[in-house]
């Protein structure tokens, strides 16, 4: 089985490959570089979790967030809709992210959402979200608390790296959409990429 992972500096998407390595899934982790700091740290988590699972997780790879989704968010800032940066980050991600598997013949994308942590991680934004691939979007811990998290990557040798100072993204917006409506998300994005949903 094979899987690609969006991995970030954060505590919770290295614990989610991990959990999806042990199931035995092949797992190729894509980083979106948006900071040289926060990719070196990336690059530690990511050496770490090959230490655990040597055959298992493939290569790392990476996308430049300013050249593959800059665009995208000038163009939200364009039509005054900054609010959604968060939603249609994400969604791009999973859009590159199924490119990715196509090209790896992977099935399935994997994510460190958590329900209800953040802007992108609300029950109405992970459906809107979920509309970037018809790939299965595994999220193995959607159920869990941070402690629950947290205890995992302490576990497994992440979470020193995960609590390192990094710098903040770029692009979050001051009040991000949390309970976004899929009619608006349909109508914005066809304004952003000239195309429907």
């Amino acid at each position: 089985m094979k899987a690609v992972a969006l991995l970030s500096s954060g505590i919770d998407s290295p614990v989610a490959i991990y959990l999806m390595l042990k199931k035995g899934f092949t797992v190729y982790p894509i980083h979106f570089m948006q900071s040289e700091i926060n990719y070196q740290k990336v690059r530690r988590i990511w050496l770490r979790l090959k230490e655990l699972f040597p055959e298992s997780l493939g290569e790392l790879i990476v996308v430049n967030v300013f050249e593959y989704q800059k665009t995208i968010f000038d163009r939200l800032v364009e039509l005054k809709k900054e609010k959604w940066v968060c939603i249609f980050c994400k969604f791009s991600m999973f859009m590159k992210a199924a490119e990715i598997a196509k090209e790896k013949g992977a099935m399935a994308i994997v994510t460190g959402d958590s329900l209800g942590q953040v802007a992108s991680q609300t029950l109405d934004n992970l459906l809107i979200i979920s509309l970037a691939t018809d790939l299965p979007i595994l999220r193995p811990l959607i159920g869990m608390d941070k402690v629950e998290i947290e205890k995992i990557a302490k576990e497994i040798g992440t979470f020193e790296i995960s609590i390192e100072p990094e710098e903040s993204c770029n692009f979050v917006p001051r009040h991000p959409i949390i309970r976004g409506a899929l009619g608006e998300f349909k109508k914005i994005y066809r304004e952003v990429f000239g195309k429907e949903c």
